[in-house]
């Protein structure tokens, strides 16, 4: 079955060539030119990956993923940006967004991002611990249904969040270098770098609160480390 993408960009020339040449992978590429529209195919449609431009008519990429994030937690959402500004980068991250890439893109680097997020394990490194669905402290961690669950309150991942903590999980009590994980995870330790992960971090943190003993502390200067009691 093909795979369907939720396609979101104004500009029809760009529009037209992008959803052209993605059509060459197989892929079933739906396309909206607005926010507004494209809010109205995704209440329609089950979508297994949106890739979302930032400046949108009538509604913003960032007010779209929003309101996408209101209704499914777990859709990998991926952002076409203009903006240079790594603010804006983050502010998309914050709102629930997966990745980014910066335009002008070619089309070859958006397939292989696309493709990160249709794969469900991207790591060929051996781990110590097999987490699909695990203890990490108090809290149960289920990777094959996005979930992370204590006391019988369960909260939703994003595909991003649970490929994180599953391969922190796998390691406990290790220092993970920072490009080993943005290798491991996006394939490439130099584009996302800095605040970026951070904000993943922080998120992972916030969820897993619940558990005092639960902490991913930073190592300075090279990376994080998990651990649970």
């Amino acid at each position: 079955m093909k795979k369907r993408i939720l396609y979101v960009e104004d500009d029809p020339n760009l529009a037209f060539a992008t959803k052209d040449n993605l059509e060459q992978y197989e892929y079933e590429i739906v396309h909206a030119g607005d926010g507004v529209e494209a809010l109205e195919f995704f209440g329609k449609e089950h979508y297994d990956i949106c890739v979302l431009d930032v400046m949108l008519p009538k509604m913003d990429g960032f007010s779209l993923a929003e309101k996408i994030r209101d209704s499914d937690s777990q859709v990998p959402i991926l952002f076409l940006t203009a903006r240079a500004l790594q603010e804006d980068k983050i502010k998309g991250l914050r709102l629930g967004g997966d990745d980014y890439i910066t335009k002008p893109f070619s089309i070859e680097e958006l397939k292989l991002r696309i493709d990160v997020f249709l794969r469900r394990s991207k790591s060929d490194q051996p781990a110590p611990i097999k987490v699909d669905k695990s203890k990490i402290g108090h809290y149960t961690f289920d990777f094959q249904k996005l979930t992370l669950s204590l006391n019988g309150s369960s909260q939703n991942l994003t595909f991003r969040e649970a490929e994180v903590l599953k391969f922190l999980a796998e390691r406990p009590d290790q220092v993970i270098k920072r490009e080993e994980l943005l290798k491991a995870i996006w394939g490439d330790d130099d584009y996302f770098m800095g605040r970026s992960l951070d904000v993943f971090i922080s998120r992972l943190r916030k969820y897993l609160s619940g558990d005092p003993d639960i902490r991913i502390d930073n190592v300075h200067g090279v990376g994080f480390r998990m651990r649970w009691s």
